[in-house]
């Protein structure tokens, strides 16, 4: 019978796994960023050049994430020294800073808490994972890509505003909401709060489905 190796994922909505690691600008602990919200993102390699171009992607945006009360982590199953010499080359071909730190992950052990490691992928390489923890450390979304096709940093953005906001109001978010859009009242649990939905000043299509402007 074939081995299948198990992958162990974390949960939405419940406390992100701690880490206790070594970076490109020092130790740093899932605490640390307590009363903040953290996006902790991997990639399979360094000097590899879809993850190059995700790189200057999120160094360009990290001026936003950080205006959202946001910080940026990286991680890759790779040195330290690899990290700074690709950092270093991503300053000196394309003229970007790398802002943020990368996780050092050679023994795995971020990679395979946060279940970046999948079946079928090398043993050293993780996916591309996204992971946004909000600032009580809870895990809030989880976003995959495949190896071959990089990540929509926008998407990341507009997705970070859309969790804030619903924080914010108690409201939800529809299919590619961004703000100035209306947003999706919750709808109501009981057969009154039901028959009262169309009294209440909302745009109603009905008693299940209403939305209103911020």
């Amino acid at each position: 019978m074939e081995n299948v190796q198990q992958v162990s994922f974390p949960h939405l909505n419940e406390q992100a796994p701690d880490f206790n690691v070594k970076t490109t600008h020092g130790d740093r602990t899932l605490a640390d960023y307590k009363g903040k919200w953290l996006i902790l993102f991997s990639h399979p390699a360094d000097f590899t050049p879809v993850c190059t171009t995700e790189f200057i992607g999120f160094a360009k945006a990290a001026p936003k994430f950080t205006e959202m009360g946001c910080e940026l982590l990286g991680l890759s199953i790779d040195s330290l020294f690899s990290h700074l010499a690709w950092t270093r080359n991503i300053k000196e071909k394309f003229g970007v800073d790398i802002p943020f730190p990368i996780i050092e992950d050679i023994k795995m052990d971020v990679a395979r808490a946060y279940g970046m490691i999948h079946p079928g992928a090398a043993d050293t390489q993780a996916v591309r994972a996204t992971f946004f923890i909000d600032p009580k450390g809870i895990l809030r979304a989880m976003v995959y890509y495949p190896m071959s096709n990089g990540r929509s940093i926008d998407e990341f953005v507009r997705l970070l505003t859309a969790m804030q906001t619903s924080d914010a109001n108690g409201v939800a978010t529809p299919e590619n909401w961004t703000p100035g859009c209306p947003v999706i009242v919750p709808p109501p649990k009981t057969a009154a709060a039901a028959d009262k939905r169309l009294t209440e000043g909302y745009d109603t299509t009905d008693w299940y489905y209403s939305t209103k402007s911020l």
